[in-house]
């Protein structure tokens, strides 16, 4: 599943490509991609035509475009295969076999909504204040969010987050430290790859308690997180194949730059020893056994 960098990646092209075009048209080919929109597709498309995109904004993982009368938002949840890809004015190429939703904007493109695996989905849905007062996310100063969005917490690259409180949040969890970096409640943005990299990074098990670490280690888990999804960013995300793409198509790097994860048997890049995997929430977490070394009693 797409993680902070890949969102942002997808964010970055749609603030280039399709701010302030009006959407013209809108074709929903399989009502399941918009079944959180509780009003149903023919809703879902009359509440976006004649509508103009004013900006691209993301929280977390989370991503969603303005709409020119800032009560509102177009959201995206990209799920496990969903991609949002531009399709510019006149271009001859074939129509994607998974395209799910078209926008069709007015100088002529089209935003499409692509799928495989049909996990994703787009709605329309109300914004709301944010408690902080804060910008909602990265891409606009208005400080609202989506509704369905309301929960999820600040991530670890928004200016607006408070690093001691989220320092103590971590402290007073009684978890493992990987499950409290997943905790979209907790801290946003964070998944599977980067929370390993980054734990690896702070030379941290992902099972240690939250309840024993120290205000430091919890500080350079954090720091290791935001790092690592730092660097990725500049390589355009991580892909593993065709599935993770920009608005142009393009996939990102930064799978190549991996210290641990998916690098089971292979020797860690700073000690050298092999590198282990275990299950983990019907997922899979990536440790140096040497440079992380197992809590005696840790949480799994």
């Amino acid at each position: 599943m797409p993680e902070l960098p890949e969102v942002e990646t997808v964010r970055d092209g749609l603030a280039r490509h399709v701010l302030g075009r009006t959407v013209t048209g809108v074709e929903v080919r399989r009502d399941f991609s918009v079944r959180r929109h509780v009003d149903g597709p023919l809703d879902f498309a009359g509440r976006l035509r004649g509508r103009r995109l004013d900006a691209a904004v993301r929280r977390g993982k989370f991503l969603w475009l303005l709409l020119d009368q800032d009560d509102d938002a177009l959201m995206a949840h990209l799920g496990m295969s969903g991609q949002l890809l531009v399709r510019g004015p006149g271009e001859d190429r074939p129509e994607h076999p998974h395209l799910r939703v078209r926008l069709d904007l007015d100088d002529g493109s089209a935003l499409d909504f692509v799928d495989q695996r049909t996990f994703g989905h787009l709605s329309v849905a109300d914004l709301v204040p944010t408690p902080d007062g804060a910008p909602g996310g990265l891409g606009s100063p208005l400080p609202v969010v989506p509704e369905p969005v309301a929960h999820i917490a600040r991530d670890l690259l928004d200016r607006a987050l408070d690093r001691a409180a989220l320092v103590a949040t971590v402290r007073r969890r009684k978890t493992g430290i990987k499950r409290a970096l997943l905790d979209q409640t907790v801290v946003s943005g964070v998944g599977n790859i980067y929370a390993d990299e980054g734990l690896w990074r702070a030379r941290l098990h992902y099972a240690r308690p939250t309840e024993t670490l120290r205000r430091s280690e919890v500080e350079r888990a954090l720091d290791g997180a935001a790092e690592v999804m730092t660097e990725a960013l500049a390589q355009g995300g991580t892909s593993f194949d065709a599935l993770y793409v920009n608005v142009n198509g393009a996939s990102g790097y930064f799978d190549r730059s991996l210290a641990v994860y998916g690098q089971q048997g292979r020797p860690c890049p700073r000690c050298g020893t092999a590198v282990r995997r275990d299950e983990f929430m019907n997922r899979s977490s990536y440790t140096c056994p040497r440079c992380q070394p197992r809590p005696r009693r840790g949480r799994f």
